[in-house]
């Protein structure tokens, strides 16, 4: 199969040098109003940069086409009568693929006869106009370009400010010190699974992200007070956008990378009349030629991965736009005892582990337009997840024997339905509802006192069903107000909540504004929660938690934005979380749901009752000078306290309470080649945060039941050192001057200074002692990418 991608790989270099004569480029486009998403004729495009300023106007479907651009860094500025203009600075334009930069613009309030009101440089603001606090957009340039990043839009969304990521073998998110499993991902609109490699059931996170960022079109990351839109997630949302293929012409991209593997891309126009496209990937693991090189992963063990990714868009026509989506992938691992090591993350020495996952999603959505202010977007996805774990129990003698098995299979129907209507230039509205229908089919069972005991054993469904609505009004170009109320309810339990949301944006000067924040959030509890099985008191087994509540969480935030130049941005938000209605036991202990989410499993604690809380308050500062004349940089700072209380009252750390995090970025890029058309980067990332509390073991408490043991009374009361990183990160761009080819380079030196450290202690029941397991050591991540 490798011989196979790297033939493959040659015929593609091979075919990109032969074909092509040309050292200009085309960009392209499409403008479009912000609230109505729908087209706007006669927008002016004009590229700032070139000598002289190059423009054209958009045709009667919002398109531009712009041919004949020099190669390398431009501006490009929109804008149309009577709407704030907007300026998108240095996009890079390269020889082996046509830049496709889309724009919305906003209808001013004030009326303008021929004055046109520059917004300037908006970068980072959300795509979702409703988003007013704690939110900001990402493209693919950040992800490829942020050193450490390797790839995967969670690790890259770990720079932001009041994000961590727990540890180094997963992407897990830690988001204002809340559980990764408050995290919400959605792909074109949809809710979905959790979308990594080696995922399990109820989590979120995973150590291989099978979302390919080739495809990302400008997505929204949110972190607190979530429009209504957004419901049953209560610490982030990752709300994914997939680009459309080129409309005009096929292009082909391979790549090389050690996480995210062998790639090959290719995207073209699909029922060119009405301006459709399709764009496909399939990607292949490639991280056992790193282990075979001596590199450290997490695992002795050799992880096998691969996905495909696809979206295919009919252009509008008379029925509307129609798109269909999709990602599959499939991933396998297989631990051996005998070759694990003490320091390994995922295995143990006294176990044989066999695990195999599957993922998929596919979607259709429908857009289609009243007029030209409303419109109706309907969604249909299937989405199911498919886990299988088996481990044997390797005694002294080196017997094997059978001692857990895990069998998931879950399969969620998905329908949702919105109404988007701008009233007018102050007032827009939608609303909508979401119906999801889970299907699941899940077995587990472990050892216990030499005892099999079921964990879960469900075979039937359960319904979530959302409705919302939310309202956006400008007072004036000053004054915002977003208004909206979500309602949820889970047929299993037949539990019932409604949210009011609310946020509040003032512009008291042109480049500063003052913004609040509201909204009470509802969560469903993981389903290995729900479906576990315990022991009642006439000594059946029942699923104990299935009656749990919804976990509530209420966010208060205050932000100040203030924009030091056109290429400088200062923020700064300050937030207060109230978690209600957390799961703990029914008797006096320290355990709570907050505590957990970031592994590959959950507690097996029955009969857990919603009486817990938890508060997470804190500041956070982002200081942005976003990429322009050749450098950019970014600091990101958090302080924040997260704690809980569980059944016996006390209040205590979280497991995510690392008190603070500092992330310093920065970035240079050199132009070089005799026609300046090649570029030379290089990249650095610092991170630090607080170490995190744990529970001190109990050796000879564990030492006695022959497994691990903790201090339950003073739980999480200890704390590990500090956490340190360096990454630098240097790369080539190299733009073919005889042929459309541009191939790109990159060597992504991680912890540069091979600094341990500390992952988690736990107990080695071979050897009757604690051990201490660190972080990922220094690694090479590399990356050859080329674009024809």
């Amino acid at each position: 199969m490798k011989a196979t991608s790297f033939s493959v790989l040659f015929i593609l270099i091979t075919y990109a040098f032969a074909h092509g004569q040309s050292v200009t480029q085309t960009v392209k486009g499409r403008i479009t109003d912000r609230q109505s998403e729908t087209p706007l004729m006669g927008a002016t495009v004009e590229i700032l940069t070139t000598g002289p300023v190059t423009g054209v106007v958009t045709d009667m479907d919002g398109y531009y086409r712009i041919e004949g651009v020099p190669l390398g860094r431009h501006d490009i500025r929109v804008s149309y009568l009577g709407y704030t203009s907007a300026t998108i600075p240095n996009v890079r334009v390269t020889a082996g693929k046509e830049l496709v930069v889309n724009a919305v613009l906003e209808e001013s309030v004030v009326a303008m006869d021929e004055v046109v009101v520059t917004s300037g440089e908006q970068k980072g603001r959300p795509r979702n106009e409703m988003a007013a606090v704690s939110a900001r957009s990402f493209s693919l340039e950040e992800v490829t370009r942020f050193s450490g990043a390797a790839n995967d839009a969670s690790r890259m969304a770990a720079n932001y400010a009041g994000v961590n990521i727990n540890n180094d073998s997963r992407n897990d998110l830690v988001i204002r010190g809340n559980s990764p499993m408050g995290v919400l991902w959605r792909l074109e609109g949809v809710p979905i699974p959790n979308p990594n490699h080696f995922s399990t059931l109820g989590t979120t996170g995973g150590p291989v992200s099978a979302l390919n960022t080739n495809l990302l079109s400008n997505s929204d990351f949110l972190t607190s007070a979530f429009p209504a839109e957004y419901g049953n997630a209560n610490a982030g949302v990752f709300d994914i956008r997939f680009r459309n293929g080129n409309r005009d012409r096929l292009e082909a991209t391979a790549q090389l990378a050690v996480f995210s593997g062998l790639e090959g891309m290719i995207e073209g126009p699909l029922f060119k009349e009405n301006g459709g496209s399709f764009i496909v990937s399939f990607r292949q693991s490639f991280v056992e030629l790193a282990q075979n090189m001596g590199f450290e992963v997490g695992t002795t063990a050799s992880p096998n991965y691969n996905d495909l990714s696809f979206k295919a868009d009919t252009g509008y026509g008379k029925l509307g736009r129609f798109t269909l989506f999709g990602i599959g992938g499939t991933s396998d691992i297989f631990f051996n005892a005998d070759e694990v090591e003490e320091e390994d993350f995922f295995a143990s020495q006294n176990e044989d582990a066999d695990v195999d996952s599957r993922l998929g999603v596919i979607g259709l959505n429908h857009h289609y337009a009243f007029n030209d202010n409303t419109y109706i977007k309907t969604s249909l996805a299937a989405s199911g997840t498919q886990t299988r774990v088996s481990i044997d129990r390797v005694e002294d003698d080196g017997a094997r024997t059978l001692s857990e098995e895990v069998d998931d299979n879950n399969t969620r129907y998905t329908f949702s339905t919105y109404l988007n209507s701008k009233l007018s230039a102050r007032h827009s509205v939608r609303g909508g509802v979401v119906a999801e229908l889970y299907t699941l089919d899940t077995y587990a069972w472990d050892t216990e006192d030499s005892q099999q005991r079921t964990l879960r054993d469900f075979d039937g469904n359960m319904s979530l069903y959302q409705a919302y609505v939310q309202s956006r009004y400008k007072f004036n170009d000053r004054w915002e107000l977003n208004t909206g109320i979500h309602a949820q309810y889970l047929n299993q339990n037949e539990d019932f909540v409604v949210e009011p949301r609310l946020s509040l944006k003032w512009r008291f000067r042109p480049n500063q504004s003052l913004s609040a924040g509201f909204g009470v959030h509802h969560q469903m509890l993981p389903l290995p929660i729900y479906l576990l099985e315990s022991m009642d008191e006439d000594g059946e087994r029942v699923q104990s938690n299935m009656e749990a509540e919804f976990l509530q969480s209420l966010h208060y935030v205050l932000g100040y934005d203030l924009q030091l130049a056109a290429d400088w941005r200062l923020k700064a938000e300050t937030y207060y979380q109230d978690l209600r209605n957390v799961p703990v036991d029914p008797f006096s202990s320290s355990f709570s749901l907050l505590n957990v989410g970031d592994d590959f499993g959950f507690p097996d604690n029955g009969f857990l009752v919603n009486e817990g809380s938890g508060r997470n308050y804190g500041v956070e500062l982002t200081v942005e000078k976003f990429f322009s004349r050749g450098y950019y940089g970014l600091l990101t700072a958090s302080w924040y306290d997260s704690s809980y209380k569980g059944s016996d009252g006390i209040r205590r750390n979280t497991a995510f309470n690392n008190r603070y995090i500092l992330n310093f970025l920065a970035g240079r890029e050199f132009v070089v080649g005799k026609d300046k058309q090649n570029a030379f980067n290089i990249d650095m990332k610092f991170t630090t945060a607080g170490g995190r509390y744990y529970t001190p073991i109990d050796i000879q408490s564990s030492i006695d039941s022959g497994a691990e043991v903790r201090f339950d009374e003073i739980a999480y009361s200890e704390r590990f050192s500090p956490y340190l990183r360096l990454d630098i990160k240097v790369g080539f761009q190299w733009n073919s001057r005889r042929g459309k080819l541009s191939q790109q380079f990159y060597l992504d030196f991680q912890n540069i200074t091979a600094r341990d450290n500390v992952f988690l202690q736990r107990y080695n029941e071979s050897s009757e002692t604690v051990n201490t397991l660190y972080q990922r050591g220094f690694f090479p991540d590399i990356l050859y990418r080329i674009q024809f």
